[in-house]
């Protein structure tokens, strides 16, 4: 192995709090009916308006839209006070696996503009070498495109490549791409979920993945 691709909300970053909270103020804005934490916490690996059509199924375009909108500045406001933090261990095994060579990237569904400011808040952008936001890609997790965006723009084959998330849809997106897969079971998705999705492996501390590649 020598690229990792991670996914970055439950994964590096522990943005539930922040996410299904900002989802529900964005309910109670466009007069929606307001869903519970674990079904908000369900769509987090989505593109945004993938969560909202799942939330919503019978919500119009013009509906999702309007709450894609919402949701984004509410975000931003609420960043103010509910701000993510790093997982345990994140920073730490970044540093070990920057300086054993590795080259590290992140796939995410979040879009590239929140996705580099959350970086560089968090203070990990200097071990991140490329980002995928939602917006840079036109088929979104599962599908494949932003593993093999990826490793187009950093001259990698699939074979040298570890995709790293929480969600089944990471899972899906590594395995479509022919790259092997890592779930982490401390994040949105169920340790089941992972393993149906068929990870290759499976770590409860980001940390465990130094002795996986070792």
């Amino acid at each position: 192995m020598k690229l990792i691709i991670f996914d970055f909300d439950g994964t590096l970053g522990d943005t539930k709090r922040t996410i299904v909270t900002t989802m529900q103020m964005t309910a109670r804005e466009r007069r929606l009916p307001v869903r519970s934490e674990d079904e908000c916490a369900s769509t987090i690996g989505l593109p945004l308006d993938g969560c909202f059509e799942a939330l919503y199924p019978d919500a119009g375009r013009e509906v999702i839209d309007c709450c894609v909108n919402t949701y984004r500045r509410l975000f931003q406001e609420n960043l103010q006070t509910l701000k993510p933090r790093l997982f345990p261990h994140v920073k730490e095994t970044l540093s070990v696996l920057k300086e054993q060579g590795y080259t590290l990237t992140i796939a995410s569904s979040r879009w590239h503009k929140s996705l580099s400011e959350l970086t560089h808040d968090l203070e990990i952008v200097d071990y991140i070498s490329y980002l995928v936001g939602a917006d840079d890609v036109v088929q979104a997790k599962p599908q494949p495109e932003p593993v093999l965006k990826t490793l187009a723009a950093m001259g990698f084959d699939a074979r040298e490549t570890l995709v790293v998330g929480d969600m089944a849809v990471d899972i899906l997106m590594g395995r479509n791409a022919g790259a092997k897969t890592c779930g982490v079971t401390y994040g949105n998705g169920t340790r089941e979920e992972l393993a149906e999705a068929g990870a290759d492996y499976l770590i409860d501390s980001l940390d465990e993945i130094v002795g996986i590649l070792g």
